[in-house]
């Protein structure tokens, strides 16, 4: 098989594998909804560190509003275990809560619960700005995958590259966005406004992101099935071979030379 990233000349046509407008459009939008979550995985993010807040204003116990918003993350995980679903949107909000209880519990400041969270905000924002500067967008290697294309789309599919690369922009400036009011908040406000705000913007920015998304993609080159084209040369060699064998040819010349 051509490597992943062997250009085409014609970037006109449909790449190989590639479906419809109106295939594409649902790819696309099964793809996010699975790359992010869904509603399901939007609620998993956000109870915990609405019920940590919600505790926190009523009784002002560090302590009780930690162990509830962890208790409910693995909860969330039992759950889904359960019901055999997929858990890395639940084992994320754990590890998140985890983090936010450590550093709230060490320091015995209740903002600190939410610290570790707002700084991997302001990282991934950065990494999604940074790979897009390096011609390789972040959210190009997160769905990739999930397109079935891989890095097909580096140098095989630009129009598609493109996309992604406005994608990976809009993601790293909402979500700097979101840390230019938190980070604030958390300097000068309490900790129910930090909390509170914080929860309101968990996911509106989000949604936000994810449909700027699906609107780029949507208008994009299909993706290149880089699996199927596998599986089709895979297939055309076998028949190949068999054919050489029924007409009573060599399916590897040079064989019994090397033999001899």
């Amino acid at each position: 098989m051509t490597s992943l990233d062997k250009p085409t000349e014609d970037t006109d046509q449909t790449p190989p594998g590639a479906s419809g407008e109106g295939d594409a459009r649902a790819v696309t939008e099964a793809a996010l909804f699975e790359a992010f979550g869904g509603v399901r995985g939007m609620v998993e993010t956000v109870v915990p560190g609405l019920l940590f807040v919600a505790i926190f204003t009523v009784d002002k116990d560090l302590h009780l509003s930690a162990i509830a918003a962890l208790a409910v993350s693995l909860v969330l995980v039992v759950v889904r275990l359960a019901m055999k679903d997929t858990v890395k949107h639940a084992f994320s909000g754990v590890f998140g809560v985890v983090f936010g209880v450590v550093f709230a519990m060490f320091t015995g400041n209740a903002k600190d619960f939410y610290l570790p969270g707002m700084l991997y905000t302001l990282g991934l924002a950065l990494a999604y700005i940074v790979t897009t500067l390096a011609g390789v967008p972040l959210i190009g290697l997160i769905l990739g995958p999930v397109f079935k294309e891989n890095l097909s789309w580096r140098t095989r599919n630009p129009g598609r590259k493109k996309a992604y690369a406005k994608a990976s922009w809009a993601w790293g400036l909402i979500l700097l966005a979101k840390c230019a009011i938190l980070f604030p908040l958390y300097w000068w406000s309490d900790t129910t406004r930090l909390g509170w705000v914080l929860v309101a913007l968990k996911i509106p920015p989000f949604l936000l992101a994810v449909w700027l998304t699906w609107v780029f993609l949507a208008k994009a080159p299909a993706p290149i099935d880089v699996f199927a084209e596998m599986e089709a040369e895979e297939r055309a060699e076998k028949e190949r071979e068999a054919a050489l064998a029924a007409e009573g040819g060599d399916p590897a010349p040079g064989r019994h030379r090397r033999q001899a």
